[in-house]
């Protein structure tokens, strides 16, 4: 069975925090070709569309089109804070390999 993905409630801490919803947006994640391993994580502030998945917690959105949801199977959407910088990140279980940067992978 294809489970959608995960956010967890930091991710949807860090939405409340800079007032996505507020705005009317919602944090779209998609998949899209290329990067240096072949596929490259799309995360940004995004309207929602009709036929997107839409995750919801905190009063707030995430949303997955659905070209990107197979890629995105089981995925953990999260925002991490580190030294090199606060960012969200995706803990993908079907990338085979990733790169150093975060945002490619391939299947």
């Amino acid at each position: 069975m294809n489970l959608p993905p995960k956010v967890t409630d930091r991710a949807f801490e860090r939405l409340a925090e800079i007032g996505a919803a507020d705005q009317g947006k919602a944090l779209r994640v998609a998949v899209e070709g290329g990067g240096c391993s072949g596929f490259q994580y799309e995360i940004a502030l995004d309207d929602p569309a009709e036929d997107d998945l839409v995750l919801e917690g905190n009063g707030q959105k995430v949303v997955v089109d659905n070209v990107s949801l197979p890629f995105l199977e089981n995925a953990v959407i999260d925002f991490s804070e580190e030294l090199i910088g606060a960012r969200f990140v995706i803990d993908n279980p079907n990338a085979a390999s990733s790169c150093g940067c975060g945002t490619s992978f391939s299947m």
